[in-house]
């Protein structure tokens, strides 16, 4: 047997990312499948199994109908596919408002069931207080504050947050709540540059902004947003490809090929072996 021992890459974990705060910028994006997840690992200090997968992947129209199943085989499907960026799995609608006993029994499912890092939590109102029960059980958790789009029945759209001031006092009085419950991080999203500096300077923790200009400690996008798989994005999204022509381009290409039986051609098409000379 060989004495050498096999090194195993460690994973960043939540005090490497809360050690961030107001150092190097944070690099994180959205993940949903083992493929992408191994493309992104070696650039990402944290990727997000965002509920976002029922919208970019699913074609639901907003995240509420996803579900526990739905999040966790995405997570095992990121964590198959990744080695070192932290992996933090959102936690669905319905999973966690409910008390947070009954949080707890879901977290804990998500964590066992995907062997992710941490899990993510929306902030609202009532909930700095199942983050806080969470953390003292051992469970890392990420909040979420500014445009929540779980909240997108109450809000009646995915509305930019902080317009007024009372609003604007009251994400901050969120993310405040949401950093003293134990947090290691927060998700801004979908507020003024003004307000994401503000928060940012408040809290303890590194924010990480979608939507909330360069102020924040950290950006993270959606991934199929930034690589352009869409036709329209949101004007804080930024194409850094334009994968949607090239997948149609290749799409046309190869159909052209199929039509003209130019595919496949002799040397992909297996043969059978002539039989060996007597």
């Amino acid at each position: 047997m060989s004495s050498q021992v096999q090194q195993t890459v460690r994973r960043i974990a939540a005090p490497d990312i809360q050690a961030r705060k107001g150092a190097e910028p944070i690099v994180c994006l959205t993940a949903y499948d083992a493929p992408t997840a191994a493309l992104l690992d070696a650039h990402c200090d944290l990727l997000l199994v965002g509920d976002s997968v029922g919208m970019v992947v699913h074609g639901l129209p907003n995240t509420v109908g996803v579900t526990m199943e739905m999040m966790i085989l995405h997570g095992q499907a990121v964590m198959r596919g990744s080695r070192r960026a932290m992996v933090v799995v959102d936690m669905p609608f319905g999973s966690y408002e409910g008390g947070k006993e009954v949080a707890y029994g879901n977290c804990a499912r998500m964590m066992k069931e995907t062997g992710a890092q941490a899990v993510k939590l929306e902030s609202g109102p009532t909930v700095p207080e199942t983050i806080s029960y969470l953390v003292q059980r051992g469970i890392p958790v990420m909040g979420h504050v500014g445009l929540r789009p779980q909240a997108v029945l109450t809000d009646g759209a995915f509305k930019a947050k902080g317009r007024t001031e009372e609003e604007r006092l009251r994400v901050i009085a969120e993310a405040e709540a949401t950093a003293d419950a134990g947090a290691f991080s927060i998700v801004i999203e979908g507020v003024a540059e003004g307000l994401a500096r503000d928060i940012t300077e408040a809290v303890s923790v590194p924010t990480v902004g979608i939507g909330a200009s360069a102020a924040c400690d950290g950006q993270i996008l959606v991934t199929p947003d930034m690589l352009g798989l869409f036709d329209w994005t949101p004007k804080f999204v930024r194409k850094y490809a334009d994968l949607r022509g090239e997948i149609d381009r290749a799409t046309a290409d190869y159909a052209a090929d199929v039509k003209g039986r130019r595919f496949p051609a002799e040397v992909e098409t297996y043969f059978s072996k002539k039989p060996a000379s007597p």
